[in-house]
């Protein structure tokens, strides 16, 4: 917990430096203390980056996924756009605002594009065989999928579809 005097310069460097990026978790309680928080949905990769943990990697992919009409309703969206552990975000929901928030999980099996047969990915609701056909011929003539955002960009997927299917693959 940071102490009066901690308060009042990480209150300072907060409002000034619109780029700092925060610490720890007594830091993210300041902020949010002070009512700052990040619109999931209209951040900048600035804005993501400052964030404790997010690589300058993740903040684009969440950017451009942004960007291609991909909505975040819930950390779980953000957990599975960036292929993480739920619990490894878990401290920073509080400075996320969350614009149209929905409380439901996807429970069902993840597959990796990288590795599935065609059989797989005719598995998750909203590919069909053609999809399927192109994901594992993509993968063999591009290689690997790096993460969602090169998924997306390789199949040249619309951003609804995408939205759909981060619940149900990873990289």
């Amino acid at each position: 917990m940071l102490n009066w005097l901690q308060f009042q310069a990480l209150r300072t460097r907060l409002l000034s430096d619109p780029y700092y990026r925060l610490q720890s978790t007594d830091e993210i309680a300041a902020a949010v203390a002070l009512g700052i928080q990040i619109d999931v949905n209209q951040a900048s990769v600035d804005d993501w980056l400052r964030l404790p943990g997010l690589s300058i990697h993740q903040a684009r992919s969440l950017v451009e996924l942004g960007r291609s009409g991909v909505q975040f309703y819930c950390l779980e969206d953000i957990a599975a756009a960036l292929s993480l552990p739920l619990q490894r975000l878990k401290p920073l929901e509080p400075l996320l605002k969350f614009c149209y928030y929905d409380e439901s999980i996807c429970t069902t099996q993840r597959i990796n594009p990288n590795t599935a047969t065609i059989e797989m990915l005719m598995q998750i609701p909203a590919i069909d065989l053609s999809l399927a056909q192109a994901v594992v011929q993509n993968r063999i003539s591009a290689g690997p999928y790096r993460n969602l955002v090169d998924f997306q960009r390789r199949l040249s997927l619309p951003g609804h579809l995408t939205a759909q299917l981060m619940h149900h693959i990873y990289f």
